[in-house]
């Protein structure tokens, strides 16, 4: 029996997402940290020096799609592990702790990553770049278009009937 390769599509993104998040969180849990907590370190620990507490935010923001109130709370809870700290001039620096548990998680993951891409072509996992940061920069200016959507709309969501699916209402 013949098995046909699914064409890339949301279904496809999201197990392969999934699955390598799952294997990522694993490797986080063992050391007490959220895969906010390592998204939000690893932009710090990549910096170049300090990072702008904005800065810092916009690139969790903007690579998670969570709201930047989310995000202070993270930056938050990693100055009080003393993984990062408040440096008055620049805003946030990762600790020596910070960069040990940035390098120490990555150094788990990356025999990991390398077994799951290990005999993929180069040229087969460069098409698949490009086609993903294509998707990624379509999916980004449809979501900028609905949050402007939704800033300007006035929205009535008072039900004007029953709802369908609670308790009283039509099933």
């Amino acid at each position: 029996m013949t098995t046909t390769t699914p064409p890339v599509g949301p279904r496809v993104i999201a197990l392969a997402h999934y699955a390598g998040r799952a294997i990522l969180e694993n490797v986080l849990a063992r050391h007490g940290v959220t895969f906010q907590q390592s998204v939000t370190l690893r932009l710090a620990a990549v910096a170049e020096g300090p990072a702008g507490r904005e800065r810092l935010v916009d690139g969790v923001t903007g690579a998670l799609k969570i709201d930047a109130t989310e995000v202070h709370a993270v930056i938050d809870e990693l100055i009080a592990a003393r993984l990062l700290a408040s440096d008055e001039e620049s805003g946030v620096r990762i600790t020596d702790a910070g960069r040990e548990l940035y390098d120490t998680t990555s150094g788990e993951t990356a025999p990991l990553t390398a077994r799951i891409y290990d005999g993929i072509p180069a040229e087969d996992l460069a098409v698949a770049g490009r086609v993903l940061s294509l998707i990624t920069e379509r999916a980004d200016a449809e979501l900028a278009a609905l949050a402007g959507s939704y800033r300007t709309r006035q929205w009535n969501i008072e039900p004007t009937g029953p709802v369908v699916g609670l308790e009283g209402g039509p099933e």
